[in-house]
């Protein structure tokens, strides 16, 4: 929903809210006119107790209006445009010619998941802990890879 739409919305109720005071007000002053024993019905303690409640609802429904007027007349946020990153940047050539088949492996399962646990690492290849511990430090000396702990594992992703 826009701000102009919710501002509008704000201040209807708005004005079904202060035209339920007066109702509120009018009832009250006749039940208090009845039931106060008192010889004058101003210097009644319950006159004096609806005028205070009367005027804090009318506050808080002004207060409730100009947030619907900010709303009506403020500027609109300007729309936000989301574009694929992947179209944006172009693709880089990744020479592995250099690697061992188990890193060109590592590297490409890391790269078909885009992030992956090590743990799911070791399961997917069945290599060993220490080898493909030693395998993702290669890669990230080579700026392919990054490890980022989480908790008591690291999630292996591909490095822009």
């Amino acid at each position: 929903m826009e701000n102009k739409s919710v501002g509008y919305l704000i201040l209807g109720l708005s004005i079904i809210i202060i035209f339920i005071i007066f109702l509120f007000n009018r009832a009250l002053s006749q039940i208090i006119a009845s039931s106060c024993t008192m010889a004058g019905h101003e210097s009644c303690i319950m006159t004096q107790t609806l005028k205070e409640q009367t005027y804090l609802s009318i506050g808080i429904t002004s207060i409730i209006i100009l947030i619907g007027l900010v709303l009506i007349f403020s500027k609109p946020k300007e729309k936000i445009i989301i574009k694929k990153i992947k179209d944006k940047i172009e693709k880089k050539e990744i020479n592995l010619s250099n690697f061992k088949p188990e890193e060109k492996q590592v590297y490409k399962l890391i790269k078909e998941q885009g992030a992956i646990f090590q743990a799911d690492l070791i399961e997917k290849t069945g290599f060993g802990k220490a080898k493909v511990t030693r395998i993702i430090d290669r890669l990230e000396g080579n700026n392919l890879v990054e490890r980022k702990r989480r908790g008591m594992t690291n999630v292996v992703v591909i490095k822009d």
